[in-house]
């Protein structure tokens, strides 16, 4: 009776492991045509890291946000202090009335020096008329001397009176040259002043750009992901004030073998599956695959044996789907990415969208 006993419970365990080994194969035979057509590889969830950073050497005044806090592009997140460039910015203000009074001054100058280069060529004129009259006065004495109708001191009377016209026109003409020099150079302290107002006008407008840019904004949506300075701190010129995550560009990187690289392209759907959520699945798109292949990474783990060459491939979540769940967001979560070697076929019901509500 014992005997018979044991070998009714041998046959049973024999039948039971049958059945497992049975069921095994078969769910191994649905695994695979469930993921046939399909590639995987296993990567994390990462994001672009954006520092926020002091363009001049300055002190913390205020920060405006906390590790974690989500921000919006344009935000305002820190202040610096900018104590020392207000007092740059009223000196340069200070030097910029002074430019303008001396452009004034030096405008009179050149207006004064125009009127002497006027009356200077007046008196040319004044001059040239007297030499024209002590010629012909000269002209006439001399033939009348030459005649005897008139003495010979008249004559050398006219000629005297001719030679101090001419010397007097000659120091008329150089009046007027001296006049176009002071002309000249009265311009060029006009366009001295002029150019040092240009360039006092765009230290104020450097000054306040520079005061502008001492105050930190968000340069797009994110969230803190480290407070690197605190308010009362002197950070360096293009010292970091704070790091964040940009969740406009959220990504996972993946390694596939060189014989499934050549079947996909830049475009391609994928969908994401993470260790974290696995009741969700969410879409992405391929958008970039590596021009050369290189050696396996030691953190890449492969469904099959390892291969020795694998191609980097990046797949990002699209925008809208961030948008819509920006607090479910975290990076560094491990998963799975799936791609489909025939992109006509349908994914199947396991890889269909399912985000969280």
């Amino acid at each position: 009776m014992i005997i018979t006993q044991k070998k009714w419970l041998i046959r049973a365990v024999g039948a039971l492991v049958i059945i497992v080994l049975a069921v095994y194969a078969w769910l191994m035979y649905i695994g695979h045509r469930k993921d046939e057509g399909l590639v995987s590889g296993n990567g994390r969830i990462e994001a672009t890291e954006i520092d926020v950073a002091a363009k001049l050497a300055e002190r913390v005044r205020e920060m405006y946000v906390n590790e974690g806090d989500f921000v919006r592009v344009g935000q305002v997140v820190a202040i610096m202090n900018t104590d020392v460039l207000e007092a740059r910015r009223r000196e340069a203000e200070a030097n910029l009335q002074q430019a303008k009074s001396d452009l004034a001054t030096a405008q009179s100058q050149l207006a004064q020096r125009e009127s002497d280069k006027i009356a200077a060529s007046a008196v040319v004129g004044q001059r040239e008329a007297e030499l024209e009259v002590a010629r012909k006065s000269l002209a006439r004495s001399s033939t009348l001397a030459a005649e005897g109708a008139a003495s010979h001191q008249q004559e050398d009377d006219d000629i005297a009176r001719v030679k101090s016209a001419a010397a007097a026109l000659a120091a008329a003409r150089a009046q007027v040259a001296a006049a176009e020099s002071a002309v000249l150079a009265a311009g060029k302290q006009v366009a001295a002043r002029e150019s040092a107002i240009k360039a006092t006008q765009a230290t104020i407008e450097r000054i306040l750009a520079d005061i502008n840019d001492s105050v930190l904004k968000a340069p797009r949506d994110g969230r803190v992901q480290y407070r690197i300075a605190q308010p009362g701190e002197v950070v360096g010129a293009g010292g970091r004030v704070l790091n964040m995550i940009d969740f406009t560009d959220v990504y996972m990187t993946f390694f596939l073998p060189t014989k499934t690289v050549g079947q996909i392209a830049e475009g391609s759907d994928v969908r994401l599956v993470l260790d974290a959520f696995p009741q969700f699945v969410i879409p992405a798109r391929i958008t970039f695959i590596a021009d050369v292949a290189q050696f396996t990474p030691k953190t890449v783990e492969t469904a099959v044996e390892r291969e020795k060459l694998m191609f980097r491939i990046k797949a990002n979540i699209p925008v809208d789907v961030l948008r819509a769940h920006l607090k479910q967001v975290k990076t560094g979560l491990p998963g799975m990415a799936y791609v489909r070697l025939d992109p006509r076929k349908p994914w199947p019901a396991h890889l269909q969208v399912r985000l969280p509500q």
